[in-house]
């Protein structure tokens, strides 16, 4: 074959093909991910979140509208709603859906054993029955842990190096769930050395009493307050960092969104981070793979949130050490 002939039958057969690369292109099977979030639409916190998943997911050439649609609700943090967001989506039938935390995983449990579901931050997997060991889930969910629970003790640590009078401290906790009994557990652990004497406040419980536990404890001087990981907590986020303020109670929260609100400080996992690797095992089962391999991983950042104006109104002259470890100073 002459070297024109052969650039013209090559022309061609390109020419050919490229309707049909085309046409594959277009019918591109549309994949659905279900995204339950016990948030409202505003919550800027939740935003930043969801936004990072969705980061995630464009790395991995994943394009809404292109070959992946999602679905999401916004199921606020009341339990009823979260149920009935939960089971839209499953009837949905998506090729997986992501949950955040607890709260919202078991609604979606309840109602789906089949569609894959993939949690970007749940305290403690094993223990809530989400899945048979963090190396071999087993079912149909898997995930991202919110911490180890050695963390709970750095939270005592840091309200003691922060608010060295400190000698007395309220933890408040979900006792209904494991992870909630397991932080108070190690917190109580690290007590006697830190020579501090721990309480507990149940915040499953309605407003009023949580305001009214919290006034008690604060009627004898050197109290703090330890707010541990939950979303009950997280329900209660204004009026535990109000009641704080009020009864000038050093306190340590395990997400940044207290200290955003007023809270003096914060230590626990860069949840962004987290919904950013989320992703990766969304991407991961959308090409095949099942939950059940894939193991559930801790944490990889953790973050420091510190807020000065906060430390200032109570009074307190915060270590250099403290300071120079703090991620973000809100001023």
């Amino acid at each position: 074959m002459r070297r024109r002939e052969f650039i013209a039958f090559i022309s061609g057969a390109a020419a050919a093909a490229w309707p049909l690369a085309a046409r594959a292109q277009q019918t591109e099977r549309m994949r659905r991910i279900g995204v339950l979030l016990p948030a409202t639409a505003d919550d800027p916190q939740r935003q930043a979140w969801f936004g990072a998943f969705l980061q995630g997911l464009a790395q991995s050439d994943w394009i809404i509208g292109r070959n992946v649609q999602i679905d999401t609700r916004w199921a606020t943090a009341n339990p009823d709603a979260v149920r009935r967001h939960a089971a839209e989506l499953a009837a949905l039938a998506p090729d997986v859906i992501l949950a955040s935390g607890a709260s919202t995983v078991g609604p979606l449990l309840q109602v789906t054993r089949t569609v894959p579901i993939v949690f970007a931050a749940v305290a403690d997997p094993v223990g809530a029955g989400f899945v048979n060991s963090l190396a071999r889930p087993g079912g149909n969910t898997t995930g991202f842990m919110a911490f180890e629970y050695s963390i709970s003790g750095k939270w005592l640590e840091l309200l003691k190096q922060i608010a060295p009078s400190v000698t007395r401290v309220a933890v408040l906790r979900d006792s209904s769930i494991t992870s909630g009994i397991g932080q108070f557990g190690v917190i109580q652990a690290m007590a006697p050395l830190l020579k501090v004497e721990i309480s507990h406040v149940n915040n499953e419980r309605d407003a009023t009493e949580i305001e009214h536990a919290i006034k008690s404890f604060a009627r004898f001087s050197n109290g703090g307050l330890i707010i541990t990981a939950s979303g009950v907590g997280y329900i209660h986020l204004n009026l535990i960092v109000k009641l704080a303020a009020q009864h000038r109670l050093p306190a340590i929260y395990y997400e940044r969104a207290f200290v955003a609100a007023g809270g003096l400080m914060s230590y626990g996992p860069d949840l962004v981070d987290q919904f950013r690797r989320a992703a990766s095992y969304v991407d991961r089962i959308l090409k095949g793979e099942k939950p059940a391999d894939l193991p559930v991983q801790a944490p990889t950042k953790y973050e420091t949130v510190l807020n000065l104006k906060t430390a200032k109104a109570l009074g307190l002259d915060v270590p250099p050490s403290v300071l120079a470890r703090a991620d973000e100073v809100i001023e």
